[in-house]
Parts: C-alpha cells; structure tokens; sequence
C-alpha cells in the first residue's frame, strides 16, 4: 500500500472519532478506530491514506504475509445484552481494486471476566470471504462475527486478521483497516419444544400441510441410524408450535432402524416424507399423509446408486416432483456422488440420474435444499463435509444439468441448509445450524443476485440459540405458514435430546 507512514502519536490528532459519545453510552454501538489499536501479530504499518484533501488512518494488511493483526478493547455492555456484533470497515488504494478480486478476514474474540483467564471466552470466528469494490478510496463494511454471546460488563477483546493464505484472498496487494464497530444485541426468541422425552429425540422434518404444521422426527438411543430402537413418530401444531398433538407412529419396523431424510408436497398437496431404514438391507421409504396423523406407505424405490440420504421433495414444471439424493461412505477415497430422482405420478416411481460421481470428500455436496425460480432455474445450496463454505448448486434447463460452486456462506459446521423461497416477496431464505456454537443462523437474499453470483450471498442474522454440542443438535428444516417460518431443528446432550422449532417472521422486500 503506497501511503505515508505517520508517527501514532500524530494520527491521534488528526482522526475525530464521530461515534465517541457512543463509547461511554450503554447500548449504543462502540467503535475502534485504527488509532485505537494495536500490533497483535506480525508486522502490519498504521499509515495515513490520502486522496485529495481527505486522509484516512488505517492498518496496512498484506495480501501476501500471513499472520499480520491488530488489536483493541472495548468497555463491556449492560445486563440488558446478551452477545454482540462485529464489523470492519476496510478499503484499498491501489489502482488495480476491482469485483473480480476478493480477500478474507477472521476475528479472534475473547473477554477479560474477573476470576478467570483472559482467555477463557476466547472464539476464534470463521473466515469471511467477500468481493473487492469497483475501485480505489472505495469502502465495504464487513460482519465478521454475527453473534457472540458476552459476560455483561466484562472488557472485550478483539483481534482483525486477513488471511491471505486462504484460497479465497485473490487480491496479492494490501488493504487498509480503518473502523471495528461492536453492536450490542439483546436476547433472542426461545425456541419451542416438540418433543422432549426422553432419547434421542433427532434429525425432523417439518411441512406446512393446510393450516396446520407436521413435524415428524426420529427417536433412538445415541447419535446412530441402524439401531433396531430408532422408529419414526409425527405430531401436528395449529397454533405455530406451542401446542402439539400426541405423538403418532410414522414406522417402526422391527430389525430396522429408521430416519427421516426428506419432506414435501405432492400436486394434491398431500405432504411426502422420506424415510431411510437401514437393517439388512438398506432401503427409502416415501410415505404420504393428508393429516399429519396417518401415514401411507407408497413407494421404496429400487435404485442403481443407493443414496445416503434423500432429501426435500420439490415440484419443477415438466418434470413433475424431484428430490437431490447423495451417496457415499464419507471417506477420503473418490467413491462420493450426488444426483436427482424424478417422479411422474406423484411419487409412485421414481427415475435416477447421477450428476456427479468419483468424488472427493471436499467436492461432495451433501444434505442439499432446493427451490424452483421459474424458467427452468433451479438453485440448490448442499452441506460441505470439509468446508469451509456451503455449496451452491444452479440448473437453468429443468435440472438436466448442473453447475456447482462454492459460497461465501461460512459460519457453519455440518450445517444443513434448509431454503424457502417466499411467493410474494421472492425471497429465498436459506436456514442453517451451526453446530459446536448452537446458533441457528439465515440469509435472505433476491435469489436473482446470487443465481449466478454465489459468492454474494449477504450476511447471517442469527434466529435462536441452543446447544453447542456439535453433534447432538443441528439438522435444521424449514417450512412457510401464514406469515412466518418455522424451522425444525434438535438440541441436547446424549443420551437425551429434543425437538425444537423456532418462529420468524417472513421478511418483506
């Protein structure tokens, strides 16, 4: 970065912090200017970058030394918050800034709570990946970290690092950190139980069918998919999920051990679900049920590639219903692949295409989502087994062919994504857990913007908390109801967990 290196001393002097009645205000956002930070690692240069008569104190990060971060404090918040936000704000001067290049940053967080280490909260954030602006003197602000929960009150650290070592930084020259801004975020909405006996309550899917909700869930004994005890059970809600009906069989087959894998419609509008069931053979069962309550065993289709998982059921124009499928045994041997089964009758028989196959783990879609745009275009978003980003999937000929890409969507860790696409708004939601932190997380986006742009995916709101126990939670699945979505997940600590579902309100262009 071609600029003039100031002494700090003489920087304090120039910036005017326009937020500094916000950094003694409880509840109003603080602000680290470059001036308030310091070196935390390698050797990044506190510089003045000028245009004109405008001169702006940042942090010079390298786009090729890996290591290079500053760092700062800022007071604790109030009682009345419960996690916090945080944002860079950055720009480059150098001529060659354009959209085709993109550069990553990461935040390590932590607090410094009386009687314990400094280093007890510490978070190290997932990367971030965004695109460059059109040119020079441009600014982009950056969320780095959506939901951090804190201590009320106690000091937090924060450390800014790019990572050009990532193979998503293609920008080889320097950019410049001149703002952290932290927002105080109050509690969120708890999520409703489903069902909380105990087991290992698991793994549902939920389905708007008239003006009720069907949740249906598996319940076994640990965190296994063949165990002879894992049977299938049903409850409906007509209240948005704080009331629900007595549990009802879906299958309990003996010597088998059964899941729910995938849900939908068919053009009646009866709802579908899949169910694998492993014993000794392994099969998917796709069952229909017009009240939520009784189920009817219609098809277990006889496939060339068993899949691992069959999931959300979807309709597309001339094709009639369609379902993603991947299989594979998650080892690191090319013997991955995903692919579509289509049905002509309503789910009676179903017709299988391989789409990939000889994958490798980390180019392995898994537990895909996706929704019909018209026109033939269909946008999935599928699950990476490796990360570090989910991928997106784009048909534009009525699936026959497929182009799969790697998102900016980030925060994640075994997330499954779930996609609802809204009518009226043209929307398209994506719902996501990210286990080992418990945070149910969306994007919501004009899918006319990441259609062919997959990098451009805005960022997370965070909808709920639970546990963070990473494998025994996550598996979020969403449905639309009235004017709100609801979106299933699990959440506990083996041998006992539950199923929950949270409410939000649909968002409005």
């Amino acid at each position: 970065m071609q600029a003039t290196l100031l002494p700090i001393a003489l920087i304090s002097t120039l910036i005017t912090n326009s937020h500094a009645d916000d950094l003694t205000s409880i509840g109003a956002p603080r602000y680290l200017a470059a001036n308030n930070m310091s070196i935390a690692t390698g050797k990044p240069s506190l510089v003045m970058m000028s245009s004109g008569s405008t001169h702006i104190p940042v942090w010079s990060l390298s786009g090729g030394t890996t290591g290079q971060s500053v760092a700062g404090v800022v007071a604790g918040f109030s009682k009345e918050y419960a996690a916090v936000k945080i944002e860079i704000t950055v720009t480059s001067n150098d001529p060659t800034t354009s959209p085709e290049f993109e550069d990553v940053y990461r935040v390590h967080l932590s607090q410094m709570i009386e009687g314990a280490p400094f280093t007890s909260r510490y978070h190290l954030g997932k990367t971030v990946r965004s695109a460059l602006p059109a040119g020079p003197f441009y600014s982009r602000n950056i969320v780095l970290e959506s939901w951090y929960e804190v201590e009320p009150e106690a000091p937090l650290w924060i450390r800014i690092q790019r990572e050009p070592g990532d193979e998503g930084d293609t920008f080889t020259r320097p950019t410049g950190l001149a703002m952290v801004k932290v927002t105080p975020l109050k509690s969120l909405a708890e999520p409703r139980i489903v069902q909380d006996v105990p087991g290992y309550n698991s793994w549902p899917m939920i389905q708007a069918l008239d003006d009720k909700l069907v949740c249906t869930y598996c319940r076994g004994s640990a965190h296994t998919i063949n165990e002879d005890a894992r049977g299938v059970y049903a409850r409906t809600s007509t209240d948005g999920g704080k009331t629900w009906t007595a549990e009802t069989v879906v299958a309990e087959t003996p010597g088998y051990g059964e899941v729910t894998v995938g849900k939908g419609l068919d053009s009646a509008g009866a709802m579908l679900l899949w169910v694998r069931r492993i014993g000794k053979d392994w099969n998917h069962d796709l069952y229909r049920t017009t009240d939520g309550v009784n189920f009817t065993l219609i098809a277990t289709p006889e496939l060339a590639i068993q899949p691992m998982q069959i999931t959300d059921v979807y309709s597309v124009p001339e094709v009639g219903l369609m379902a993603l499928w991947f299989a594979g045994d998650y080892s690191d041997k090319p013997n991955q692949s995903w692919g579509t089964l289509t049905s002509n009758d309503d789910g009676l028989t179903w017709s299988q295409t391989p789409v990939e196959t000889e994958l490798t783990k980390p180019n392995w879609p898994t537990e895909p989502s996706a929704v019909y745009l018209g026109d033939g275009r269909i946008l999935a978003i599928a699950r990476t087994e490796t990360g570090p980003a989910q991928f997106q999937i784009t048909s534009t000929d009525y699936g026959k062919t497929w182009t799969k890409t790697q998102t900016n969507i980030r925060d994640i860790h075994a997330s499954t994504p779930s996609l609802i696409l809204d009518e009226k708004t043209g929307l398209l939601s994506n719902y996501y857990y990210e286990r080992g932190r418990g945070i149910l997380r969306r994007r919501v986006v004009d899918p006319e913007s990441v259609f062919e742009h997959p990098l451009n995916w805005p960022d997370s709101e965070a909808i709920t908390i639970a546990s963070p126990i990473a494998w025994d939670s996550g598996n979020a699945n969403a449905t639309a109801l009235g004017n709100n979505h609801y979106i299933s997940f699990y959440s506990g600590k083996a041998p006992d967990t539950s199923v929950m579902v949270s409410e939000f309100p649909i968002t409005a262009k």
